[in-house]
């Protein structure tokens, strides 16, 4: 067989062959783009459904709102505070008892109610829900279901002075272990 034809051979056999490589990819991406549009579409049914909530809220919200009260903290409880907590009992991996962690506590509330926001560093880390009476104040915080790890956080505080309060927070984890700390709020004065 003349080397001509042989060359033309060899040519024609890597073109067949690549083109099947290039529907391959086709192929490879099709499927990539259509999983791409499918998890666009429940996407999009779940943002339809949280406003669909947040509407039914407002609605709910406005039409009592001459039977709503909305709470509100009081002057020396609202804004800023640091806060120091020391670990003082856990069956935790996560905690050892002694450990000490310091963020600012932010007491704020609107229209759905009473809430503490926690940051460190700047950077909001958890909003509990709150209440208060007479007695002291509780807050409450429960990791959603998305979570790794599900965590349940408590905290009891009482007053102990115009710009001290003291209390303690329990934190379970999977509901196999419980860490207790002491937490110390102390309200931070601006400058």
């Amino acid at each position: 067989m003349p080397i001509y034809k042989t060359t033309f051979l060899l040519i024609v056999s890597c073109l067949l062959i690549w083109s099947c490589r290039d529907k391959e990819r086709e192929q490879q991406l099709a499927q990539r783009e259509q999983t791409l549009l499918q998890k666009e579409q429940e996407f999009a049914l779940k943002e339809a459904d949280y406003n669909a909530l947040v509407r039914m809220r407002d609605s709910l919200l406005t039409r009592k709102s001459d039977t709503v009260v909305i709470q509100a903290w009081p002057d020396e409880l609202a804004g800023m505070w640091t806060s120091k907590s020391v670990c003082r009992e856990s069956n935790c991996t996560e905690y050892v008892i002694g450990d000490q962690r310091s963020n600012a506590w932010e007491f704020v509330s609107d229209s759905t109610g009473l809430f503490t926001r926690v940051f460190n560093n700047n950077k909001l880390i958890r909003v509990y829900a709150a209440s208060f009476d007479s007695t002291g104040i509780r807050l409450r915080y429960k990791s959603d279901s998305s979570s790794a790890k599900m965590t349940d956080m408590s905290v009891e505080l009482g007053r102990s002075g115009g710009n001290l309060l003291k209390g303690m927070q329990t934190i379970g984890i999977d509901n196999t272990c419980t860490a207790k700390f002491s937490v110390e709020l102390t309200r931070l004065t601006s400058r």
